[in-house]
């Protein structure tokens, strides 16, 4: 199993979780529909993979997203091809690294839609989803975020959506267990301003702090990359805070910990999904003990649904998938699953079928698309204890 431990038994606000098994229902009909130019070239074979593309952070500081992501993906995938794939053809993912870099996104998106793509997996990073929108909207290709959770992804077109929940009910969700299930009234913010995620977390925690009656008593600032944090870190353990919220990536957060824990720092670390990865225990090491998190699933939740994927996902990489392998494995069942119930790879069919996608069984949760085709679906705290995770309560929107 991943490293998770036995059941928080902090009060928190508990709600039943049940997710119905199965897999995506895909249509089988024949033909192809129309699609994007690249997809309908004359005398194109009618058996020919459907496409499907995603931009993915393979490499730099974010490549555990990506390729988590894309490994939930390609088991969705080969499911869904054993089963006689979508519209009677085979389903093809195509990956493109945009090294964790966000400009390098809207590249990729260009390059996908390209080679004819015909519908997109978003960036697991917002700053990158935001960048990538763009293309997407432009060229009528639909792009599904698994995990990107700023506002402004979607706010981009209406092409764009995600299966993920969203910051202002993270950074809510946070702020309350800190308050009131922890009993911890005073906070610092630690954010790393070069990410849209971070900024818009940080926002949301801080309005939901307050308006509980909460204190800040700092804000410091860091960006993506950075390694040394003791001066910002110095600054905040001046003002004696009950808890240190840094809504930043794994990379970082567990260099901060330690540094932290370094300088005698004692309040509790709160965080959100962007902490999810086997890297934040090894860098983090016991200083993230006793920290909590935001996240999408909790792998050590006895649902069935959710211990199949991980018996499966085990049997193909050998370990137990993170958060983001869940996201990525829900998103193309969803994207297929549009295709099929579109009948077509034109992409304001595509659009069409996603907008109205309704109780979407995933492993990540029960997911339905809402008017502003975000996702409506449940949160999960995640305690960190002796170098383990454990599934500590549950939110729903």
């Amino acid at each position: 199993m991943r490293r998770f431990a036995t059941r928080s038994s902090l009060p928190f606000r508990f709600t039943a979780f049940l997710l119905v098994t199965g897999l995506v229902a895909v249509g089988c009909q024949g033909g192809g529909g129309g699609g994007n130019k690249a997809d309908n070239k004359p005398g194109q074979p009618a058996g020919t993979p459907i496409k499907i593309g995603h931009i993915a952070a393979m490499t730099g500081g974010t490549a555990n997203f990506g390729q988590s992501c894309d490994k939930g993906a390609r088991i969705a995938m080969q499911e869904i091809n054993a089963k006689g794939g979508v519209l009677g053809r085979q389903l093809e993912l195509l990956t493109e690294d945009d090294r964790s870099l966000a400009p390098e996104a809207r590249t990729t998106a260009i390059k996908l839609i390209e080679q004819g793509a015909v519908a997109l997996i978003g960036e697991v990073a917002s700053s990158s989803s935001i960048a990538a929108a763009p293309e997407a909207q432009k060229a009528q290709v639909p792009m599904v975020s698994p995990a990107s959770t700023n506002p402004e992804v979607t706010q981009k077109g209406d092409y764009i959506f995600r299966i993920c929940y969203l910051d202002p009910f993270q950074g809510e969700s946070m702020a309350k267990f800190g308050y009131n299930d922890l009993g911890k009234h005073s906070a610092a913010i630690f954010t790393d301003v070069k990410a849209a995620y971070s900024v818009g977390l940080a926002q949301f925690f801080k309005e939901t702090f307050t308006k509980l009656g909460g204190t800040i008593t700092a804000e410091e600032a860091y960006s993506q990359g950075d390694i040394e944090f003791k001066a910002q870190l110095t600054k905040i353990k001046g003002t004696n805070p009950e808890i240190l919220f840094v809504p930043g990536y794994y990379n970082e957060v567990g260099l901060i910990a330690r540094q932290a824990r370094e300088l005698g720092m004692t309040a509790v670390i709160l965080g959100g999904d962007g902490w999810d990865s086997p890297d934040l225990l090894e860098i983090g090491g016991s200083a993230i003990d006793g920290a909590y998190f935001a996240n999408h699933y909790a792998s050590d939740d006895p649902n069935p649904v959710i211990q199949d994927f991980i018996a499966k996902y085990k049997a193909a990489h050998g370990e137990v998938p993170d958060a983001m392998a869940v996201l990525g494995y829900d998103v193309f069942r969803i994207v297929a699953d549009a295709i099929g119930r579109a009948g077509s790879t034109e992409g304001p069919k595509i659009r069409e079928a996603l907008a109205t996608t309704r109780d979407f069984p995933g492993v990540s949760g029960t997911i339905t698309i809402d008017p502003e085709r975000n996702a409506s679906k449940d949160l999960v705290v995640i305690k960190i204890e002796n170098g383990t995770l454990h599934l500590a309560g549950r939110v729903k929107p």
